[in-house]
């Protein structure tokens, strides 16, 4: 197997430079999770209390960003990055990041140290992602339509429990299979319907399905996959460069609200520098670029730019 190239901060940075940037916070996590909920809760308000065209495209767009947030914040705390007492990190990681969008923090930090170990080397497990680019104009096209439709949240979360019935053998009970699949999704189920009570209770039943369900099939999936396009598509594989294994983005404040929060657009620096908080890398890409490295790094002005290159076959 081929372990990626990897980077000594010590060759980058100074110590004082270093020690700041790598502090973990007991508070600056946990204020991103709130700030993901609060604008979360804050879009959902806006809508039920002024609904029209406006209030709700902007309300799916901004929802659907910030579950991303959450998705984000958990990726931070599959890294031990999220707050500086473990145990704390593992549970608001779990339970109100990953859980409500459907994720698992374990099995997720497991699979991601691996792509982060072999990364753009044939075992990297998320190269499957970046692979069919560059694609045509016109697939693009349909992969963003069927997230917009809801047909990527629909296969997958449903996805493994068709393929399982498709392949069950005759007489074989579909029950277990139904009790199988609802184990293997019974935190972000339990999760879902809590909320749907809760708003229930208020008198807003409906606000489940249209301000979090609907961003949550349509948007999140979407800028999951600009995200995912924009860290690592066209990336060469087997890159033995570590500065060119990930791709830094330069985002506008529209994109940073609608495609890119958290300072997730630099992902150069984080696969440079895995063990940094979200919150570190922008600091570190100013670092970086005082000293003359980011001109070695893969980037792009936006990612609008990243979009026409990934289509361009």
């Amino acid at each position: 197997m081929a372990v990626a190239a990897r980077v000594n901060p010590k060759d980058f940075f100074t110590p004082d430079e270093w020690a700041p940037l790598s502090a973990r916070s007991s508070w600056k996590g946990l204020a991103l999770v709130a700030h993901a909920w609060i604008v979360i809760l804050a879009a959902g308000a806006v809508f039920v209390a002024w609904p029209n065209p406006l209030t709700f495209a902007l309300m799916v767009m901004i929802t659907g960003t910030r579950q991303l947030g959450l998705a984000i914040l958990m990726h931070d705390a599959a890294h031990g990055c999220l707050h500086k007492n473990l145990k704390v990190n593992d549970w608001v990681g779990q339970w109100l990041c990953a859980a409500p969008v459907g994720g698992a923090l374990v099995s997720y930090r497991n699979y991601h140290l691996t792509h982060h170990k072999f990364a753009q080397q044939a075992e990297d497990p998320d190269l499957v992602l970046s692979a069919p680019f560059p694609t045509t104009r016109a697939s693009l096209r349909r992969k963003i339509v069927r997230d917009l439709t809801g047909q990527t949240f629909f296969k997958q979360r449903f996805g493994p429990l068709l393929a399982r019935l498709k392949k069950r053998e005759h007489g074989q009970p579909a029950g277990a299979i139904f009790a199988t699949e609802a184990a293997r999704s019974g935190v972000f189920l339990a999760f879902n319907l809590g909320l749907l009570a809760v708003l229930a209770l208020a008198g807003y039943w409906w606000a489940y399905f249209v301000c979090w369900l609907l961003p949550l099939a349509t948007w999140f999936p979407l800028v999951t996959r600009l995200r995912n396009i924009a860290e690592h598509a066209l990336v060469k594989k087997d890159e033995a460069d570590p500065l060119r294994h990930a791709r830094t983005t330069h985002a506008n404040w529209i994109e940073r609200a609608l495609i890119a929060p958290y300072w997730v657009n630099f992902h150069g620096e984080h696969h440079m520098f895995m063990h940094l908080p979200c919150w570190s890398l922008p600091r570190a890409n100013r670092l970086l670029a005082g000293k003359g490295v980011t001109g070695g790094m893969l980037t792009a002005p936006g990612y609008l730019t990243v979009l026409k290159a990934a289509s361009a076959a």
